[in-house]
């Protein structure tokens, strides 16, 4: 499985209904459970960022998929990054010429 960083914005609307924010966490959730991806760790933040998780998805498409899902829903504005653990990264700088 393939690790991925997920950074969310509340858009207008998400802000406007943000007491409801837990609840959508867990449909979220949900729907990443359906598609195969596992939400490891979940917080609300404080600063540029409102929502930060971490991901493990199959790949790259199945966890687009998911991250388009929620953003259309409307609440939130996503960047994701691909994540990598030591180990992974030696096996990556291995493979320079």
């Amino acid at each position: 499985m393939a690790t991925f960083i997920l950074l969310a914005s509340f858009t207008d609307q998400g802000i406007r209904n943000v007491k409801e924010t837990t609840k959508r966490a867990e449909v979220f959730r949900e729907l990443a459970k359906k598609c195969d991806v596992n939400v490891k760790e979940l917080y609300w933040t404080v600063g540029q960022y409102d929502v930060v998780a971490t991901l493990e998805a199959p790949d790259a498409a199945t966890v687009t998929a998911v991250i388009l899902s929620a953003g259309a829903l409307g609440n939130v504005r996503t960047q994701t990054l691909a994540a990598f653990s030591a180990d992974e990264m030696r096996g990556i700088l291995d493979k320079m010429p």
